[in-house]
């Protein structure tokens, strides 16, 4: 689930491939608007780090064991379950085990996403009155080590049916390397996908250690009974980087399906101001809020399906605010990197129909 998240931070793995040299640095169509490679350095760095936030918030507890651990299935409940009001706290034994579930379920949706294509749809807001600055749709397909994001519309305007084309012949190219272990393009590919699993990893072992759970209960949502979890600073945790800093300034609110174990939706707060580079780069302000939510897309698999974040930040003199939501639809499970192959192929053979805006 969350390493959709992922792809919510910007186009980092369309970049591994750019070079590593799979494909060639894309062009920007002329008239066409800047993409986020065009934004200001400060901006896309304020973005990722706000989105940075829900992402570890609401991946600690998916993410506080080894992945490889097995979670127990919770036994159906044989009565109507009922909604434990707030305050009605959890034992450390059963939020233990309400982890291990977490763990196994979160593995399960993150072993899935690499074989699901989707539609993202990005809509960037700024000011009091929410005017749409930029807004782009994507068609994010897996590559065997992350995925690649075909642009479907940008602003009001359609792809052309060409340009369309030439992104599926792309990622047809992509496709063919990496079914091809002994390329040298997909083995430095891998080695930075590898790369950036380490990095995440360390963020969130760090993360574990940097929140406490100050409350438990439980509540209904959209029809079904949650486990709901606050987080809150640990006020013992010291931090060693920038990144690690932002955790000593949030809090998070996490609901957890109770018969499945997959999360369903987070929230996420910054409750003081948090500085880039001293406070001279620019900062983040404090009342920044941030959440998603998640559905089940496939019998037993739960992915993103909506990212907001809504926040004020200065970079160097000027300071702005901005709301953005990423909401995404039309899971597809394409299978491995061979079956992918196999699916944009026959997309090709057909005329290559460009998908309609959800």
């Amino acid at each position: 689930m969350f390493s959709g998240a992922l792809d919510i931070l910007g186009p980092q793995t369309d970049r591994m491939v750019y070079e590593a040299g799979l494909l060639p640095p894309p062009s920007r169509p002329a008239g066409a608007q800047k993409s986020e490679r065009g934004q200001p350095s400060g901006r896309r760095i304020m973005r990722r780090f706000a989105i940075l936030v829900v992402y570890v918030l609401a991946s600690i507890l998916g993410f506080a064991r080894p992945l490889s651990a097995q979670g127990v299935p919770r036994k159906p409940p044989t009565t109507k379950p009922q909604a434990q009001p707030p305050g009605t706290g959890s034992s450390d034994a059963q939020i233990h085990d309400l982890a291990e579930r977490v763990i196994a379920a979160q593995h399960a949706d993150d072993v899935a996403l690499e074989e699901f294509d989707r539609i993202e749809r990005h809509t960037v807001y700024s000011g009091s009155n929410r005017r749409v600055t930029d807004g782009k749709v994507y068609r994010v397909v897996p590559t065997g080590t992350g995925t690649l994001k075909l642009l479907l519309k940008d602003g009001s305007s359609q792809v052309e049916p060409g340009v369309y084309r030439r992104e599926l012949h792309d990622w047809e190219q992509v496709l063919e390397i990496a079914i091809n272990p002994n390329d040298q393009r997909q083995q430095a590919v891998y080695a930075k996908w590898q790369k950036k699993m380490k990095e995440r990893k360390d963020l969130v072992d760090a993360a574990r250690k940097a929140f406490r759970v100050t409350a438990s209960a439980q509540e209904m949502r959209n029809g079904r009974l949650c486990d709901v979890l606050e987080l809150e600073p640990n006020p013992s945790f010291v931090s060693h980087s920038t990144v690690e800093n932002v955790f000593t300034g949030a809090r998070a609110k996490i609901w957890i399906d109770d018969a499945s174990g997959h999360i369903v939706h987070g929230e996420a707060e910054i409750i003081r101001d948090i500085s880039f580079g001293g406070g001279i780069l620019g900062k983040l302000y404090r009342g920044g809020r941030f959440s998603l939510d998640n559905s089940e897309v496939a019998p037993g698999i739960w992915l993103p399906t909506r990212v907001q974040f809504d926040y004020s930040a200065r970079k160097f003199l000027f300071t702005s605010e901005t709301h953005e939501v990423t909401e995404t639809s039309r899971y597809r499970r394409l299978g491995k990197p061979q079956e992918a192959l196999a699916a944009v192929r026959e997309e090709l053979a057909h005329g290559a129909p460009i998908p309609a805006d959800p």
